[in-house]
């Protein structure tokens, strides 16, 4: 099935149909998918065979390699990035060559059967933004403490206690003591429990005040009404905005943002 210019898929070809695709699909910078029985065999940092089977092998524009079995979502063998590619048919099969010269390493993939070989033109040029995860949430409040409230002022992250690892703990402007709870997902019941475990231990001195602070992009409803019901209250904060914080962070340490 060709598609000009942009997609070419043959479904279940034979060797020699294949090869040309193959070829010009890699010398033309394009995504080749080849789904197929192979053997791979790799030298180089070290040296692993990997026995015939069915796998998924992805050749990519910018030289590198890939071959996926079909459990596991991580490579079994792989070549990175600026690969040299040497295609060619045998008697006993297709056979394709991915090398580096100067780090003298290499992946050979031998192919006996195809199930389908896919040529296409991809175009992806937008920026990658890879939201934050807990921890980075954690650090742009500590870079950014507005971004709870305004006059907050952390004193400690991690800190230990009994059922485990308080996130962020500091004062508020009017100086009680406030414990902060950071989810990256919808907060639900679980989150609220684990932060009424933490009160528990912090919130034992009846003649000081103590606010219970549960972060998350989202709440749910049994979430909410159980947090009310302990008194305990709700920040919306999404890993998005924590992420475009983050940017402007330019390495100050967060021991800045630390009261003495």
């Amino acid at each position: 099935m060709e598609h000009p210019q942009r997609q070419t898929i043959l479904q279940t070809p034979s060797l020699k149909e294949a090869v040309e695709v193959i070829k010009q699909g890699i010398s033309r910078h394009r995504t080749v998918i080849i789904a197929g029985k192979c053997t791979v065999d790799y030298d180089g940092r070290a040296s692993s065979k990997l026995e015939s089977g069915e796998r998924l092998v992805i050749f990519k524009p910018d030289g590198s390699a890939l071959v996926h079995r079909p459990k596991d979502y991580s490579p079994v063998n792989w070549q990175p990035s600026g690969s040299i590619f040497h295609t060619k048919l045998v008697q006993d099969g297709l056979v394709i060559r991915v090398f580096r010269r100067k780090e003298k390493e290499s992946m050979v993939i031998a192919f006996t059967e195809l199930q389908m070989v896919s040529v296409m033109d991809l175009k992806d040029n937008v920026e990658f933004t890879l939201y934050a995860s807990e921890k980075e949430m954690q650090e742009a409040i500590l870079y950014k403490p507005d971004l709870l409230e305004s006059g907050f002022r952390p004193m400690t992250k991690e800190m230990a206690v009994d059922p485990g690892f308080i996130d962020i703990i500091g004062y508020d402007a009017t100086g009680t003591l406030t414990v902060v709870e950071i989810k990256r997902v919808k907060a639900n019941k679980k989150a609220v429990e684990q932060l009424k475990k933490y009160m528990d231990v912090i919130d034992l001195d009846e003649n000081r005040p103590v606010r219970a602070i549960l972060v998350a992009p989202d709440i749910t409803g049994d979430a909410l009404e159980l947090l009310l019901e302990l008194g305990y209250e709700f920040k919306a904060l999404t890993p998005q905005n924590c992420s475009e914080v983050l940017k402007q962070k330019k390495g100050k340490p967060l021991t800045a943002f630390f009261n003495p």
